[in-house]
């Protein structure tokens, strides 16, 4: 019997998986990899669970972080994911042009029970450190 948090019911998030192109530096040198524009290769439903958060201080503020483990059922258009790629909640919305709500991958996705049924991401939310 599936775990309560791999049922189809359980996949209540609805997250777009966007990846950035190279781009140039604007002095000629060659192309930085993921300095681009984001866009949305795919979107996916999926189940969020949150994990123990932390708090960190940067620049004298105290800044929280709030990881989740993302699971999705598992399809060929995941094995291109990379820590690169960020997710963003699609039904948060936007707010001058800017995504609501982005999580940013963590670890690379992994398969965690063997059977390639199921997918799982480590992401944070908020922007990268």
């Amino acid at each position: 019997m599936a775990e309560n948090w791999r049922r189809p019911g359980a996949l209540r998030d609805r997250l777009h998986f966007q990846s950035s192109p190279p781009a140039g530096d604007g002095w000629g040198g060659p192309p930085i990899p993921g300095a681009g524009v984001f866009t949305t290769q795919f979107t996916l439903s999926a189940g969020m669970r949150p994990r123990t958060g932390s708090e960190a201080v940067t620049a004298a503020r105290l800044g929280g972080r709030q990881p989740y483990v993302v699971t999705v059922r598992a399809n060929a258009r995941l094995k291109q994911v990379t820590p690169a790629w960020r997710l963003v909640d699609a039904r948060a919305g936007e707010t001058n042009g800017k995504p609501n709500r982005v999580f940013q991958i963590v670890a690379p996705p992994t398969d965690p029970d063997g059977k390639n049924q199921w997918i799982e991401l480590l992401v944070v939310e908020g922007p990268p450190s």
